[in-house]
């Protein structure tokens, strides 16, 4: 009982911060104007580098970040910095034009890049994500509850797969004008999280 007690925790805990279902507006906005198959693509490569990330900091981060002397209030502030960038391209909509079926390599390049960044860095494997993960980790204390961890990693983000193909249908419904108005809605709330991230990142500085 005690292992599926953990699992319940672990599932539980990485699904709320990863937050699918809170990824899905976000996911439409920066993936606007994409075909539906390049979509689909760009959801799987960034669930697969969320989960090697998570993964990855399941079974090393601790000792990686106090290897190299990173503490996670400078990597919360270094993804707000990043992520805020992101925002103001949203907002004021200078973003790559994606929708020229003569540009097939540069959507392909930034098809990956998305994929990186925003979505599974910062957003789903984000630092709020990877302090989960770590402290799972550090609670495991045998190597069955650390592949419990990964087999729940890999779980929630089959879950983020799901919910992200699913976002094609509700991006039909909104329509175009809709996902210009949310393109730009989106932008700002990012901009405020950006924000939220450096301030909390800083506040834990100075209070260390």
């Amino acid at each position: 009982m005690a292992l599926f007690e953990f699992f319940i925790a672990a599932f539980v805990t990485l699904l709320v911060v990863v937050d699918p279902l809170g990824l899905v507006p976000t996911f439409l906005a920066i993936t606007a104007g994409l075909p539906a198959q390049a979509r689909r693509n760009v959801a799987l490569r960034a669930c697969l580098i969320a989960a090697a990330i998570l993964a990855g900091s399941a079974l090393g981060g601790d000792w990686l970040l106090r290897t190299m002397s990173i503490s996670l209030p400078a990597f919360r502030i270094a993804g707000g910095l990043l992520l805020f960038s992101i925002a103001s391209e949203m907002v004021f909509g200078v973003r790559i034009a994606r929708q020229s079926r003569d540009a097939e390599e540069a959507i392909e390049d930034h098809m990956r890049n998305i994929a990186a960044f925003p979505l599974a860095i910062p957003l789903m494997a984000g630092p709020g994500a990877i302090t989960a993960t770590v402290l799972l980790a550090g609670r495991s204390g045998d190597p069955v509850r650390l592949a419990i961890l990964l087999g729940v990693i890999v779980a929630v983000l089959a879950v983020c797969l799901a919910v992200f193909t699913a976002a094609g249908r509700i991006g039909q419904l909104i329509g175009v004008t809709g996902n210009v108005v949310l393109s730009r809605l989106l932008g700002v709330l990012l901009a405020a999280l950006a924000v939220q991230f450096v301030i909390d990142g800083v506040r834990v500085a100075l209070a260390g």
